[in-house]
């Protein structure tokens, strides 16, 4: 046990002990936000790339708007939302889908850009459609990058994620927002460091997804390690 002072110990083990219902919950909580805001910004994400790589000229457009609403200051964007959807979970996920639409955009258009030409005139060739080429041959190959960015922006999700504990939606920022309020480091400790180890875990799950999705990538690392 940490002790500042001699009166007060900085971090209590009794209490974690005795919140593990609560502790759980906000962790659970935590985890639906995070999910909900990167699949609901995949999904997203994938149309409007899908868009640009239809019609190039959107691209720059598209690029430049969720560039902008990645540029937005989390709590501007909540004191703006808060008046039109409330203290509600619209907020929160339009907040924090917000944020996704940048990366993911980037990763999808960048992914299949980088197909190489060669392997796309080659199924072409064997008489490929389009539908066929994008989700046989475009995507697969393409899915290395897409999930680099599905791995940033999930990690950096779960970070906002405690900043919508202002709006009273916050997994476990909730327990960062009442430590601060009232000086108990021990719910400021535990929401970081459970934040922490959230993040890192959804990214190791991420990269087992890799493994599986896309193998001859970690094949190919080790050939050329």
């Amino acid at each position: 046990m940490i002790v500042a002072g001699t009166e007060r110990p900085f971090f209590r083990w009794d209490w974690v002990g005795s919140h593990i219902g609560e502790i759980l919950e906000r962790v659970l909580e935590h985890l639906v936000l995070t999910g909900i805001a990167v699949g609901v910004g995949l999904i997203i994400s994938a149309l409007l790339a899908g868009l640009a790589l239809r019609y190039r000229r959107t691209y720059g457009p598209i690029t430049w708007l969720s560039a902008g609403l990645y540029a937005i200051p989390s709590l501007a964007l909540f004191a703006f939302l808060v008046p039109i959807t409330g203290f509600t979970m619209l907020s929160a996920q339009i907040g924090l889908v917000s944020y996704t639409l940048l990366i993911l955009v980037r990763s999808i258009v960048t992914g299949i850009d980088g197909v190489d030409p060669a392997i796309r005139e080659a199924a072409v060739g064997m008489g490929y459609s389009r539908r066929r080429l994008l989700f046989e041959v475009e995507l697969p190959l393409a899915m290395p990058v897409i999930l680099a960015g599905i791995r940033v922006t999930a990690v950096t999700t779960v970070g906002l994620v405690t900043i919508t504990a202002l709006i009273g939606r916050g997994g476990l920022g909730f327990f960062i927002l009442r430590g601060l309020g009232r000086f108990f480091w021990t719910e400021v400790i535990v929401a970081i460091t459970l934040s922490v180890a959230l993040a890192a875990a959804i990214d190791r799950v991420l990269v087992l997804v890799g493994r599986l999705v896309a193998p001859w990538t970690e094949r190919r690392a080790r050939v050329g390690a």
